[in-house]
């Protein structure tokens, strides 16, 4: 079996907790990568004698490798997107940050998700994905993301209006901040933040949510991801911010932008234990009654 680390950094209290994790794959014989700038970070820590190998960028994964393992919270998770790409690399997440939505395992889970590694116990959720197509290159190699496609004014600029078309029909002019346009993964994200509704995983949708709407009968709407969305941007200011995920780019209002659903997915590591209503309970405390 092979196996490859990413993580940006972890706290020093959570060392032991990594090295840990790294005896037991040397123990089991489990031949493992780790990326990089992370492994100098700690490698003068570490007290685990093993032949680790390094990567630093998308083409140092093949598919040789059986699993990637990502340290961190969800935004070290949405990382390992960008690495892994179209190879179909199954990712478990394990939350060393603070809510952990998508890294919903516990550092106190680490022994459990290893074994269920070794022993191919675990479940791989098969993630849909939202890409970019623009009349000019944006994103460079991974123009997609597994959360969500944002339009943004810049910091100090009026709200814009962006017209929106659903297979080159109009649907709505949004006078706003911004516009997301989030897959059902990223609905407990960013959209849920601005009022949008929580997606099952599987529900083959997008949720088309305004930031901060001029209009207050704008709400969001779920279509189906079959859809093509495009749109034309107006405004005062000659740029606006276009982000996929936590990647953001400065772009000319005169951009064509339209996006789709990408052809490939993600796949997403769970323990048998673990879904997604679980999830929801234990994450945003979904439907707690503090009088009970």
């Amino acid at each position: 079996m092979k196996v490859a680390i990413y993580s940006r950094a972890v706290d020093y209290d959570q060392q032991g907790e990594v090295q840990q994790m790294l005896e037991e794959l040397v123990n089991e014989n489990v031949e493992t990568m780790i990326y990089q700038p992370f492994f100098e970070k700690i490698q003068g820590a570490l007290l685990v004698s093993g032949d680790f190998s390094v990567f630093n960028k998308a083409a140092d994964l093949d598919e040789s490798v059986d699993f990637l393992i990502s340290l961190g919270g969800d935004g070290t998770l949405l990382d390992t997107i960008t690495l892994v790409r179209d190879k179909n690399i199954p990712v478990l997440g394990i939350n060393f940050g603070r809510l952990g939505f998508l890294a919903s395992l516990g550092r106190d889970e680490l022994h459990s998700a290893v074994q269920s590694l070794l022993t191919r116990t675990m479940i791989t959720d098969k993630r849909s994905l939202i890409h970019l197509d623009a009349d000019i290159p944006l994103f460079g190699e991974v123009p997609y993301g597994l959360n969500e496609f944002a339009i943004h004014k810049t910091d100090t600029s009026p709200m814009i209006k962006i017209h929106t078309y659903l297979n080159g029909e109009f649907l709505n002019t949004y006078w706003a901040d911004g516009l997301i346009v989030s897959t059902p993964t990223g609905s407990t994200g960013y959209s849920l933040s601005c009022n949008g509704p929580i997606l099952f995983p599987d529900s083959s949708s997008f949720v088309i949510t305004p930031v901060a709407p001029h209009n207050l009968n704008v709400r969001p709407i779920v279509v189906p991801d079959t859809n093509i969305i495009s749109f034309e941007v107006e405004g005062r200011a000659d740029q606006f911010i276009c982000a996929l995920d936590s990647r953001k780019e400065i772009v000319n209002k005169q951009v064509q932008l339209a996006v789709r659903r990408e052809d490939f997915t993600v796949s997403l590591i769970r323990l048998n234990e673990n879904n997604f209503l679980q999830t929801l309970r234990s994450k945003l405390s979904w439907g707690l009654d503090t009088r009970n």
